[in-house]
């Protein structure tokens, strides 16, 4: 998905600064040096840890985004739930006293999931746990009632080309990584249009259920028809592939009702900590505030934003003790 980027940049302070770990045409370095210079931070290191797991830190960041998460909540992309969002980090950020709290303008989707259900008619009445993917298009008002064909790959697919035209697309392709697997939800309503199908439906990106469907984003092609697609639990897709072994027919009932508008205006969240020997030198840590709309969006991606301002903030710390002690 185009997210919307909750951006930190933290420049190195004086007392912290060593040689670059960037190379030039002058000067290659060896591994050796590599380690030599990461050795000479271990005391900064510690101090760090210790401040962050012992010291006036510990639990910090965990409580910001029990707090934050509460009380923004979900916050999709184009939401006024993101705007909220924006405009507490924009708050917080500058009443942590970091510097250069700024706001960068951008466009970001808007899409809403609106209502959304599956439900198997053939071989037996089953209702389908399914979340639309992000960017999908509708179904027609009344939905969409097809029979399946069940797949485990886009090459079996392209090799049932004749027989998906006109049916609803289960793909049941089995995890191995979330980078390799993710391509069925990202692509999956592209391939399955480019064979005659009328929609999809994905088996969720994980390695583990408890007959829970993940949503995410998807994307479509030029040229190539627009067909709803959604995600539906690894439980759904295998007892499907199962019926489907068995020489069932299976037959489905589709609706789904998002809607997708003209971009939306929205921010990245910029804050920083500029250095005064190397303030040139940029080291940037990033997350984003935007999240799916079926859940807090506390891991994906709080977690990240506030980790991303928590390093900033035990930078500050750290600079503010020792200050204090010369």
């Amino acid at each position: 998905m185009k997210c919307v980027f909750l951006i930190f940049f933290t420049n190195l302070l004086p007392q912290y600064a060593g040689k670059s770990l960037g190379r030039d045409d002058s000067y290659q370095k060896t591994f050796e040096d590599t380690e030599n210079e990461i050795a000479g931070y271990t005391d900064i290191a510690k101090a760090i840890i210790d401040l962050a797991v012992h010291g006036k830190a510990q639990n910090r960041s965990y409580e910001r985004l029990a707090v934050f998460a509460d009380a923004i909540g979900p916050r999709l992309s184009g939401s006024k739930n993101l705007d909220a969002a924006i405009k507490y980090m924009f708050s917080a950020l500058q009443k942590d006293g970091l510097e250069n709290v700024h706001l960068e303008p951008l466009k970001v989707p808007h899409w809403e999931r609106g209502e959304e259900f599956a439900v198997m008619l053939e071989p037996r009445n089953h209702s389908i746990a399914i979340l639309g993917l992000g960017n999908s298009v509708a179904t027609p008002l009344e939905g969409i009632k097809a029979e399946v064909i069940v797949v485990a790959s886009f090459d079996e697919l392209r090799q049932r080309a004749q027989e998906a035209k006109g049916k609803i697309v289960v793909y049941n392709e089995p995890f191995i990584s979330y980078g390799e697997t993710v391509r069925y939800r990202s692509l999956g309503a592209v391939e399955a249009a480019k064979v005659g199908a009328v929609a999809s439906l994905i088996r969720s990106v994980a390695s583990f259920s408890i007959y829970s469907p993940h949503t995410g984003w998807q994307n479509y092609q030029p040229d190539v028809p627009r067909i709803p697609t959604a995600c539906i639990s690894v439980e759904d897709a295998e007892m499907m592939s199962r019926m489907s072994f068995q020489g069932a027919k299976i037959v489905v009932h589709l609706k789904m009702r998002p809607k997708t508008y003209p971009d939306s205006l929205s921010f990245n969240t910029v804050a920083e900590i500029v250095g005064s020997k190397y303030p040139e030198q940029i080291v940037l840590v990033s997350g984003h505030l935007d999240s799916w709309d079926v859940g807090q969006g506390a891991m994906d991606d709080g977690g990240g934003a506030f980790i991303s301002w928590e390093a900033l903030s035990l930078i500050k710390d750290l600079d503010e003790s020792s200050w204090s002690h010369r």
